[in-house]
């Protein structure tokens, strides 16, 4: 765990002293975020004309809905991300199988040729006993006649 950070802020125009075990960098951050919201609503004339408890209940209301949609947003990224997640998974197994399939073929592909090669020898065997044969019955009728 770090070490628990004390650091000085200025909200609202306030001196504030925020603690926490986030760095000072990030106290900062948050405090610079509730600055720009006040900023951001004391510029419109409804809000200015509001009681300050009320300005800082409707600041309060802001911020709870930021958090809200920034979480829906973090939820829906999340699915997106398990889907994506799935989707790879899906075309990892699938590519495997392709793989696998791929192998096979080529196996086969060897073996038919092969298979192919024993008959293209076989048939040149054939083709010479043939023509051997062809001329050991011209030497036989020359012989006989």
């Amino acid at each position: 765990m770090s070490a628990k950070t004390d650091t000085e802020v200025v909200i609202g125009g306030k001196m504030f002293t925020l603690s926490g075990y986030e760095s000072e960098e990030y106290l900062q951050k948050v405090a610079t975020y509730i600055n720009n919201k006040i900023s951001e609503y004391s510029k419109v004339d409804s809000f200015r004309r509001q009681a300050p408890d009320t300005q800082g209940i409707l600041l309060q209301l802001n911020i709870a809905d930021d958090y809200f949609k920034a979480k829906k947003q973090i939820s829906l990224l999340e699915e997106e991300i398990q889907g994506k997640e799935k989707e790879l998974y899906d075309l990892k197994h699938e590519l495997i199988a392709s793989q696998i399939k791929l192998e096979s073929t080529e196996k086969t592909v060897k073996s038919l040729q092969s298979k192919v090669n024993e008959g293209a020898k076989k048939i040149a065997r054939m083709e010479t006993e043939r023509k051997d044969n062809r001329n050991r019955a011209k030497q036989v009728e020359k012989a006989e006649g």
